[in-house]
C-alpha cells in the first residue's frame, strides 16, 4: 500500500509540474504586442467591427462571452469551436454546443473579415486571438472592464464532437464538480466564482432549469435554495407543457449590463442554475459571492485575472496550430 501511495503521489506530482511548466510556456508565447509588426492596428479593426454587429443586436455579446468560454474549455483557446463538418460531427454540433447562439459566430467571421480587409493584416491574425478581443470588447461595450488581451494563439487544426464530452460544467454541477472541472484548467475557486458572474449576461433555455422548479424531488416540487417568488415568475415564463426552448435571462435584474448583481441574486436565492446557486449555499464559496456583490471593482479586477488566465488555456504552437483563412475550415 506505501509504493501504490508513492507512485500516485510521484504521478500526481509529476501532472502538477507539466501543468506549470506548459502554464509557463504559453505565458512566454503569449504576449500583448503580439501583432506590432504585422499587424499593429488589429485592436481597433476588430473593436470596430464588433461594435457594429452589437449595435445590430444585443445577443452579440453573451454570444460571443460564452463561444469563448465554450472553445476554451474543449480543446484549448484555438478557435476549434468555429470549425464546420460537412457531416456535423464537428464540437459545434455537440447537444452543448448547438445551443450556442450564431451572432456569436458571426461576432468572429465578420471581425475576421475587418481584419483581412487591412493588405498588412491580411492572414497574419489567427481566429482564437480575434475571438479572443472580441470577447475583451463585448464585455467593455456591455459596461464591464475593459483589459489587456495576450496575443498569440494559433487556430486549431481539429474539431470532433466527441471531444466535447464531459468538458463543459453542468447546470446541476455542486461546488466540488465545478472546482474539479476549473482546476485541470489551472483555475482556482475563485476564477470560477469569478467567471461565473459572466451569468449577469444572456440567457438559458426553459429545459435547463425546469427541474428547479416543477420536479425537483419526491420532498420539494421547488429547489428549496430557490426563491420561492422568482420559482413563481420563472413558472408563468416557463409553464410545463411548453417549447422547453424558450429562452430566459440568467440575470432577471440588469440582464444587459455587465456588473455584480449576478451575485447580489444569489444572496437572494436567485441563481438561475443549481450550479449558480451553489456558489452561495456552500459555505466555502459563500466569502467570495459576498465579496463580489459588495464590490463591483473587486468583481471586475477578479474576472480580469480569469479570464486572462483561460485565454491561456491549451494555447496551440508550431504545427499543432495555423492562421486560418476562413475561420469556419482548416487551411
Amino acid at each position: 500500500m506505501e509504493n501504490q501511495s508513492l507512485f500516485i503521489n510521484v504521478v500526481s506530482f509529476v501532472l502538477v509540474l507539466s501543468l506549470l511548466l506548459n502554464t509557463s510556456c504559453v505565458s512566454a508565447q503569449l504576449r500583448e504586442d503580439y501583432y506590432k509588426n504585422t499587424c499593429p492596428n488589429v485592436e481597433s479593426l476588430v473593436r470596430s467591427a464588433v461594435t457594429n454587429k452589437f449595435k445590430q443586436t444585443f445577443v452579440t455579446a453573451p454570444a460571443t462571452l460564452r463561444l469563448f468560454f465554450h472553445d476554451c474549455f474543449v480543446r484549448g483557446c484555438d478557435a476549434s469551436v468555429l470549425l464546420t463538418s460537412p457531416n456535423n460531427k464537428a464540437e459545434k454540433d455537440h447537444p452543448d454546443d448547438i445551443s450556442l447562439a450564431g451572432d456569436g459566430f458571426d461576432t468572429v467571421n465578420k471581425a475576421k473579415q475587418a481584419v483581412d480587409s487591412d493588405p498588412n493584416c491580411r492572414n497574419k491574425v489567427s481566429c482564437a486571438d480575434i475571438l479572443a478581443l472580441a470577447t475583451r470588447d463585448v464585455i467593455a461595450l456591455t459596461g464591464g472592464p475593459s483589459y489587456k488581451v495576450e496575443l498569440g494563439r494559433l487556430d486549431g487544426k481539429i474539431s470532433t464532437i466527441a471531444s466535447v464530452q464531459h468538458k463543459l460544467p453542468g447546470p446541476h454541477f455542486n461546488l466540488d464538480q465545478l472546482n474539479t472541472m476549473f482546476a485541470a484548467h489551472a483555475l482556482t475557486q475563485t476564477d470560477m466564482v469569478a467567471l461565473s458572474g459572466a451569468h449577469t449576461l444572456g440567457f438559458s433555455h426553459c429545459g435547463r432549469f425546469s427541474d428547479r422548479i416543477y420536479n425537483f424531488s419526491p420532498k420539494n416540487r421547488i429547489d428549496p435554495t430557490l426563491n420561492f417568488q422568482y420559482a413563481m415568475q420563472l413558472r408563468k415564463m416557463c409553464p410545463l407543457k411548453v417549447d422547453p426552448r424558450i429562452a430566459i435571462n440568467m440575470d432577471p435584474t440588469t440582464p444587459q449590463t455587465f456588473d455584480n448583481t449576478y451575485y447580489k441574486n444569489l444572496q437572494k436565492g436567485m441563481g438561475l442554475f443549481s450550479s449558480d446557486q451553489i456558489l452561495f449555499t456552500d459555505p466555502r464559496s459563500r466569502s467570495t459571492v459576498n465579496l463580489f456583490a459588495s464590490n463591483n471593482q473587486a468583481f471586475n479586477l477578479a474576472f480580469v485575472q480569469a479570464i486572462t488566465k483561460l485565454g491561456r488555456v491549451g494555447v496551440k504552437t508550431g504545427n499543432q496550430g495555423e492562421i486560418r483563412t476562413d475561420c469556419t475550415r482548416v487551411n
